[in-house]
């Protein structure tokens, strides 16, 4: 059967035949190159969005063109109950790169799932059911992960909620230690909250936590969904806290662009064969991009661009925030970097985009930074002046 709809535009395409659950962003994005992106009109935008945290080797990467297409061409696919040369190449990447004693791999194929996979290995691995999450935290929509995200503006859709999570403050070490009981299976917990908007974890918090997971028979997993592979000037977020977690989530730039998400643990974790498993997860394609891309950050040395270049936005925004009475605070690490104002941020997204600048939000009054580590000094310059003349006005 031919399609006789005459509506063929993008716009039009999407709003009818796609289920309306994205607040969608009046242009259409065709194509990309390192730290640009290009509507169908040819516009250049400058983004500092990565596909929220995706795009960390920027776009149209040739060493990941290079490997998936090597790789399809040899093999899409191979379920994990056999074994793969590539997957394993990659497994071994990732564990060379991990912190401390994590030494095995989980793959599938987003952040929401590595979430999943992690809750149930703690779950399964210390015959206990509660996971303290924290307030702002953001892990993800899949029933499990939305019960460990604060947001009840998602949850509530979707009510009720698989029981046994717990939400206490962010840097709050006592509030967390007084939820702990005798059934505690995990502390989850993002050393960076993104979507609850840019804020740090602060690293005596962490190691105190570290300490009352060893001593409690707790898991500790570390969602870096967002922060991980450079983005905060180190490879993982949780190096700047001197601290190991017992799992480590992943997912976002883990294989330059292409769906792919990971759970790395230790020898705590103990779960039964077949408990849990996943179609797509670790396959050849994903993995050759994955292997390509941690090989280019390393290549690049792209972590240490992060701090430096991260260091160099920082100076630039506390410079424009000297004479911009709507900008509270600027804070960050590396190239994640909230602008926190005082009032609501959404109404500046468009105008910045109007200046050629893509940027997110983080909550009601945050405007999020998280362009991709290939970004230049001359291309941070043009967004600074953007947001000098967007919200200095």
């Amino acid at each position: 059967m031919g399609d006789s709809n005459p509506l063929s535009s993008t716009k039009v395409l999407e709003d009818t035949y796609e289920v309306d659950v994205y607040p969608r962003r009046d242009i259409v994005l065709v194509q990309g190159k390192k730290s640009k992106l290009y509507d169908e009109n040819g516009r250049e935008y400058i983004d500092c969005a990565s596909n929220i945290g995706v795009s960390n080797i920027g776009h149209a990467n040739e060493d990941i063109a290079k490997a998936l297409y090597n790789q399809y061409m040899k093999m899409a696919n191979c379920y994990s109950m056999f074994y793969n040369d590539v997957r394993g190449k990659f497994a071994k990447k990732l564990i060379d790169l991990a912190p401390g004693n994590l030494n095995k791999v989980f793959f599938c194929n987003s952040g929401s799932e590595a979430v999943e996979a992690a809750i149930k290995f703690a779950r399964a691995s210390t015959n206990k059911s509660k996971v303290i999450c924290a307030i702002r935290g953001f892990h993800g929509k899949t029933m499990g992960a939305l019960a460990a995200t604060w947001d009840k503006e998602y949850q509530i859709p979707f009510m009720p909620m698989l029981q046994g999570f717990i939400h206490t403050p962010f840097n709050n070490f006592e509030k967390l230690e007084t939820a702990v009981d005798d059934d505690t299976s995990a502390v989850l917990l993002e050393i960076i909250q993104g979507e609850g908007g840019v804020r740090i974890g602060d690293k005596n918090y962490f190691k105190k936590i570290r300490k009352l997971c060893n001593e409690r028979d707790i898991i500790l997993i570390i969602d870096e969904v967002q922060t991980g592979f450079g983005r905060t000037g180190k490879m993982f977020a949780c190096e700047h806290c001197d601290i190991t977690p017992d799992v480590l989530c992943l997912a976002k730039s883990i294989a330059g662009g292409v769906p792919m998400g990971a759970v790395i643990c230790n020898d705590k974790i103990k779960i039964p064969k077949k408990s849990h498993t996943s179609t797509f997860g670790g396959n050849p394609v994903a993995c050759a991009a994955g292997l390509a891309s941690l090989e280019f950050i390393e290549k690049e040395n792209l972590p240490q661009k992060a701090a430096v270049l991260g260091e160099y936005f920082m100076d630039g925004l506390k410079q424009i925030q000297i004479n911009c009475s709507r900008i509270t605070e600027i804070r960050g690490m590396g190239l994640m970097i909230g602008i926190e104002l005082n009032e609501k941020a959404g109404q500046y997204i468009n105008p910045l985009m109007e200046k050629g600048v893509i940027v997110l939000l983080a909550g009601n009054r945050v405007i999020r930074l998280l362009p991709p580590l290939v970004i230049t000094k001359d291309e941070i310059d043009i967004v600074l002046r953007a947001i000098n003349d967007v919200l200095c006005c």
